[in-house]
């Protein structure tokens, strides 16, 4: 696994967005050697199967699903929505210190409980000036995972795509309640303790968090942006330009708004690119580059 141009995708969902890649450096004729998908779902990797065969069933032969991370690998490493499906832990500001939440039962009903320790982590950097009660999550498995990927990451270029924000924002006082969602049936909530089993649990990624161990693991932040800025930095106004169906063009429209649009995923989704041994100028930071905000 030595190709100097492969991609790693981490956990391709339903396979569209690796169909979508494969499609687009087909075009431009500079597909991948190999195009690796780290899937540890035999489900989705069926899925994923199902999509690409459907799609191109002439670059199979190029697809090849991992069950653990590839060593020496050198190329391109994308992770969308990665960082925020990872267990993370909530915790709440004592008088003295910050502490875990734990989950105990009282009543035949599932409440927080926080533990009697203090909450320590040296790689993590959690706010001093917030008051008594204050609520947030920390993601230590992120931050590993930032450093077990430089581990095995020769050289190449990492994509992170994630809902979340910098510290200063994370940590904000207003956002005393953090940042816990769940979603059940297209509805939002923050109450773990409904439909358990049933809904989607997630918590916005701290993109400093991330930066901060991936400088000390030996990558470069290459560029951080909102995902609109990033998208229109590509061009990605040139596709419904080309666009000469109407009815295609339309279709295109609305999947551009809920990429870009503020009020959909352009403002609160980020993308964080990373390199290691090697240096590239990314189009996509070329109209905007938040990394001082990291």
């Amino acid at each position: 696994m030595n190709g100097e141009n492969d991609i790693l995708e981490f956990g391709a969902g339903s396979g569209v967005l690796a169909a979508q890649i494969l499609f687009e450096l087909g075009r431009l004729g500079q597909l991948p050697n190999k195009y690796y998908i780290l899937e540890l779902s035999a489900e989705l990797q069926h899925r994923q199967k199902q999509t690409l065969t459907k799609v191109l069933p002439e670059l199979m032969d190029r697809v090849v699903w991992l069950s653990a991370l590839p060593q020496h690998f050198l190329g391109v490493v994308i992770a969308n929505e990665v960082l925020d499906a990872m267990p993370a832990k909530r915790l709440i500001k004592t008088q003295d210190d910050f502490v875990e939440l734990g989950v105990d039962c009282k009543d035949d009903q599932l409440v927080w409980q926080p533990f009697e320790q203090a909450y320590v982590n040296d790689q993590i950097l959690l706010p001093n000036e917030v008051d008594t009660g204050y609520t947030t999550e920390v993601n230590a498995r992120a931050i590993a995972w930032v450093d077990t990927l430089s581990e095995v990451m020769d050289q190449g270029l990492v994509l992170l795509i994630d809902y979340g924000m910098g510290r200063d924002e994370y940590f904000h006082p207003q956002r005393g309640e953090g940042t816990l969602r769940c979603y059940y049936q297209h509805k939002a909530s923050d109450d773990p303790f409904v439909h358990i089993g049933e809904q989607d649990i997630t918590t916005s990624v701290n993109f400093s968090d991330i930066a901060d161990q991936a400088t000390n693991s030996g990558f470069t932040i290459a560029g951080y942006a909102t995902q609109a800025m990033f998208l229109i930095s590509l061009g990605i106004d040139e596709y419904l330009s080309n666009e000469s169906d109407e009815n295609k063009r339309i279709t295109l429209a609305q999947q551009i708004k809920q990429l870009v649009l503020p009020s959909a995923m352009g403002e609160s989704f980020k993308v964080l690119a990373l390199t290691k041994n090697t240096q590239v100028k990314l189009k996509g930071f070329s109209e905007q580059d938040l990394t001082y905000k990291l």
